[in-house]
């Protein structure tokens, strides 16, 4: 059984972003897909000192909920980001988070499938889409896409379910989702995944 783990970056935890998260959840779970939500937009997470000690430990210094959450994305198959628009961005305290899960954690991310789920009122979320995309693209994880960008729209929770399409465009990222992370797993028992090269460092110095 694949499974998902979906982590909600808005404070709100019946919000718009928690709106589109539970669409999801119910096409993930009529599937047969496992799901684990974790509400990381009302905890306190401070961004990355860029200290190194992850490298000696293969954890945060800081053992919050960043270490809570690292076991459970190396478990999973898949990962949904949800954020609202912060000023054109995805939230601080998501982005910060992110910056230290994806950075601390030896264990492979390569082939595990994402998705970015952002939400606003108007204006700024093919922006806040395109930041959160990052972190899978970086880390070899293929991104799943829907019949629009991941989106919905509104000022509230009861907005958004008004955003029919908005909906409808989570509907078809999780089931899109579902098969890629279906279709990867019969790969990967057929065939294997692909090795990546590593060794390779561009740094344009002199070494001194």
């Amino acid at each position: 059984m694949a499974k998902v783990l979906l982590l909600n970056g808005s404070p709100h935890k019946h919000g718009c972003v928690a709106t589109a998260l539970d669409e999801m959840i119910r096409v993930f779970q009529d599937g047969g897909v496992e799901t684990e939500l974790i509400q990381v937009g009302s905890a306190s997470v401070r961004g990355c000192l860029s200290c190194g000690s992850c490298s000696k430990t293969g954890k945060c210094v800081f053992d919050d909920l960043v270490n809570k959450t690292a076991p459970k994305f190396e478990a999973a198959d898949g990962l949904v980001i949800g954020s609202p628009v912060y000023y054109g961005s995805p939230n601080g305290t998501i982005l910060s988070f992110l910056d230290r899960l994806f950075y601390s954690t030896p264990f492979s991310k390569h082939m595990k499938v994402g998705a970015a789920v952002v939400s606003c009122r108007r204006g700024g979320n093919t922006a806040s889409f395109d930041v959160l995309n990052k972190y899978f693209t970086i880390s070899g994880m293929p991104v799943a896409s829907s019949t629009y960008w991941n989106q919905i729209h509104g000022f509230s929770a009861e907005d958004a379910r008004k955003d029919l399409e908005g909906l409808q465009t989570m509907r078809n990222l999780a089931r899109n989702m579902t098969f890629l992370m279906n279709a990867i797993a019969d790969a990967r028992e057929k065939y294997g995944l692909p090795m990546p090269e590593r060794g390779a460092f561009t740094s344009f110095s002199d070494g001194k």
